[in-house]
């Protein structure tokens, strides 16, 4: 999607040379910005109807590998009163001014904007601490989405809260493109099911009549160990069950856990099988043809097999 309106918000100062930009390549079909410019920027949300799925590592993740290919990203925190972006990333102690101030107009977008020290082209808008959800309202959030299109940024990942209420509704209202974290199950799976609904009609694309969001499924915390023992839904059920492509496995790690007390995105960890499966979901994000991994059980060798090792 990206609406169209005839918002006339200038771009930050210092970079009025960026507001028409080519458009990032991606699978699925990006349209004119919400300001109307011919700059495409890609709205994307990272959503699910079951909290605890791993909605902000991804968002971090993603909004990692896509700065690391060279594209602009602004990563925004929609879970006002319970932020953890800010956390995954390894920067709440720069936090200053986040989401709600500036929508209140208490500070413009490039204070509250904080620069990512490892990535150059990565920004990340905390939500509030002390705000609750109806803080946020959809006009003000298309007023920040229409500053930073008009600044160039070639993604914008939404971070949004678990579930169906308000800050859920408004991370998905602009979208052009869905993540539908999920667990492989059933109540995860189920709650997918409901948010996918969602935004297949509670959009602007959907109210608007235009394409629908783009929809795809990520599935974390997977273990083919599991699905073999019958514990878990295989990757064929979930896709079958929800009608949806997978965009992503993630395999079941505590590099995870560790990632987040580090403050580090887990898919800057190279070795780890975590981060390659990230990297996997952002090539196929970018409309690469990559085969999905980690589906089977490693093959543990003799010793190993002899003494449980």
């Amino acid at each position: 999607m990206t609406l169209e309106t005839e918002s006339t918000v200038q771009p930050l100062a210092g970079q009025e040379e960026n507001a028409v930009r080519p458009a990032p390549q991606s699978v699925g079909n990006p349209t004119p910005s919400i300001t109307g410019a011919s700059k495409l920027t890609e709205i994307i949300v990272v959503t699910s109807g079951k909290g605890g799925v791993g909605k902000t590592t991804t968002s971090a993740s993603l909004a990692c590998g896509l700065a690391q290919r060279g594209k602009k990203v602004a990563v925004i925190d929609f879970d006002i009163g319970l932020r953890n972006l800010d956390l995954i990333m390894g920067c709440e102690r720069r936090v200053v001014y986040d989401f709600v101030n500036v929508i209140n107009g208490d500070c413009t977008l490039k204070q509250a904007l904080i620069k990512d020290k490892r990535i150059e082209t990565l920004y990340i808008l905390a939500a509030s601490q002390t705000r609750d959800k109806d803080a946020l309202h959809a006009e003000g959030v298309r007023r920040v989405f229409d500053e930073l299109i008009a600044d160039g940024f070639d993604y914008i990942i939404c971070d949004s809260p678990a579930g169906i209420e308000k800050g859920a509704h408004l991370a998905m209202y602009y979208a052009d493109r869905a993540i539908v974290v999920v667990n492989p199950e059933v109540s995860s799976v189920r709650d997918s099911d409901r948010i996918l609904g969602l935004l297949a009609s509670k959009t602007a694309r959907a109210e608007k009549g235009e394409s629908k969001v783009k929809e795809h499924l990520l599935l974390t915390r997977y273990s083919p160990r599991r699905v073999a023992n019958g514990e878990m839904m295989s990757v064929d059920d979930v896709k079958e069950i929800l009608g949806v492509d997978v965009i992503g496995v993630i395999p079941e790690s505590q590099d995870v856990l560790s990632a987040s007390n580090a403050g580090t995105p887990v898919i800057l960890n190279a070795e780890s099988d975590v981060a390659q499966a990230y990297e996997d979901a952002v090539r196929r994000l970018l409309g690469e043809e990559v085969p999905l991994r980690f589906l089977q059980e490693p093959k543990r060798g003799f010793f190993a097999r002899m003494f449980g090792g």
